[in-house]
């Protein structure tokens, strides 16, 4: 078995605070999630990212006339695609494109989604412009895969974006075509440098595997001891509580499932990690 890396650097963007803010500021909810992120930053290694710094970092990197079509991966790119619009009008007609990178039995990744990309991208047949919008660009393997199956057309302006990636693979990506990205981390993925989101900690989804139950990544507490460690075993905890807590109502009727979730999961197996956007 492969011992996974302590990344010298884990950014973790903090997609967790908006959510527990639902839940009132008197909520045990509340104060498990404010004890957990209070808990990460501690940490000297760990970089907390919000929302708008990745946004406004994207943006200050440069003006862009407006895309044809924005093709948002999933629906945090979707969601990018958006906020980046609402500031810049680059992308008045966003598709959305659903595809994920999902665990086999054998421990190796590949692609997957409700359909094949090339009959996801037949709407963008026809554009002369087009933006490929992510969160994350961490492998790169998504950015790529959609890029690559873009249908072909003479001159198009082709263009991808994120929020944060890591350097190497973007330098990847960008032999497809140019990259713009907001926060943009050097080094070698796993060992230098880890992306997750914060909802991922808590909520089941956040690693998918084939012909299986999602799981959150407190479920894979080799990768845990890795992003936090010396105090794992707190985080764990802390993140099983806050998913308890917002599974089960309070009326004690039984958990509700969140959207994509396909019930408890199995063992956690020993899988090199990757962002928390599986890209």
């Amino acid at each position: 078995m492969t011992a996974t890396p302590v990344p010298r650097r884990l950014y973790i963007y903090d997609d967790l605070s908006e959510e527990l803010r639902t839940h009132g500021d008197a909520s045990r909810v509340q104060r498990l999630g404010q004890t957990l992120l209070g808990l990460l930053r501690r940490d000297p290694r760990v970089i907390l990212l919000t929302l708008e710094g990745q946004v406004e970092a994207l943006i200050a990197r440069g003006a862009h006339a407006p895309f044809a079509v924005a093709i948002g991966l999933g629906r945090a790119g979707a969601r990018v695609a958006a906020e980046i619009h609402t500031r810049t009008a680059w992308f008045p007609t966003i598709e959305r494109v659903d595809v994920w990178r999902e665990e086999d039995d054998a421990g190796d990744y590949a692609l997957a989604g409700p359909a094949p990309l090339a009959s996801q991208l037949g709407a963008v047949a026809d554009a002369d412009s087009v933006a490929v919008v992510d969160d994350t660009i961490f492998s790169g393997l998504t950015m790529r895969a959609v890029l690559a199956a873009l249908p072909p057309r003479p001159a198009r302006r082709v263009h991808a974006f994120c929020l944060r990636g890591v350097a190497e693979s973007v330098e990847s990506v960008a032999r497809l075509a140019p990259v713009t990205g907001g926060v943009l981390a050097p080094g070698r993925i796993l060992e230098d440098v880890s992306f997750i989101n914060a909802s991922g900690l808590v909520h089941r989804g956040a690693i998918r595997r084939a012909q299986q139950a999602p799981l959150a990544f407190f479920e894979r507490p080799e990768w845990m001891t890795a992003w936090f460690p010396g105090y794992a075993d707190d985080a764990i905890a802390l993140c099983r509580a806050i998913h308890e807590a917002v599974a089960a109502p309070p009326d004690g009727r039984a958990p509700r499932r969140r959207r994509g979730s396909r019930g408890p999961s199995a063992p956690p197996g020993s899988r090199q990690p990757g962002s928390s956007a599986h890209r």
